[in-house]
């Protein structure tokens, strides 16, 4: 088992690499990156060839733009706000309508709890089964950790909206794993 120092310094070594033109460093940096990135896409578009191509598309992205990386955040961060970005670019429309919450402290971190086990195709089915706007705010900050402030930030939200959404999201994915309805 690799200690998380150790992998930090390999990025760091693979991205000097990368960024002097050396493919084959960058192509590592894709292989250790792509599991996540795809999990993540998957999950913000529920459509496996439309997560593909951003994963593609972000990934180009990355490459293009590594000079520009500064290091302010750590690699697979910054490398999901590129997916991120690239999925909610994808998803643009002419329009776009957001509900903004006036006071995000009326939503409160909650946990789910369910009385028996649920099996992880379950789990992902009633994730994907979820509004964009709730499954967005559930899989960037219930899957992947992010905090409301930066989850907001990639999605172009306000952060009592992402709260809400958040909120909405585990009351709908409790009732519905509840019942088993997806």
């Amino acid at each position: 088992m690799t200690k998380p120092d150790t992998v930090v310094n390999f990025d760091v070594a693979l991205i000097e690499r990368a960024r002097r033109g050396d493919s084959n460093a960058f192509e590592r940096l894709y292989r250790e990156h792509v599991g996540r990135v795809h999990g993540l896409c998957l999950r913000m578009t529920r459509d496996p060839d439309a997560a593909a191509d951003c994963v593609q598309d972000a990934f180009i992205k990355a490459w293009k733009a590594l000079p520009r990386f500064e290091a302010r955040a750590s690699f697979s961060t910054w490398l999901h706000r590129i997916a991120v970005n690239t999925v909610l670019e994808r998803r643009r429309g002419p329009s776009r309508a957001e509900v903004l919450v006036e006071d995000p402290g009326e939503y409160e971190e909650t946990t789910i709890v369910f009385d028996s086990p649920v099996e992880e195709e379950e789990l992902e089915a009633a994730i994907e089964s979820l509004p964009q706007g709730a499954r967005d705010a559930l899989v960037l900050c219930g899957v992947y950790g992010y905090e409301h402030q930066e989850a907001a930030s990639m999605l172009g939200i306000a952060v009592g909206t992402c709260k809400a959404q958040l909120h909405r999201a585990r009351g709908l994915l409790k009732d519905r794993l509840e019942r088993g309805v997806r």
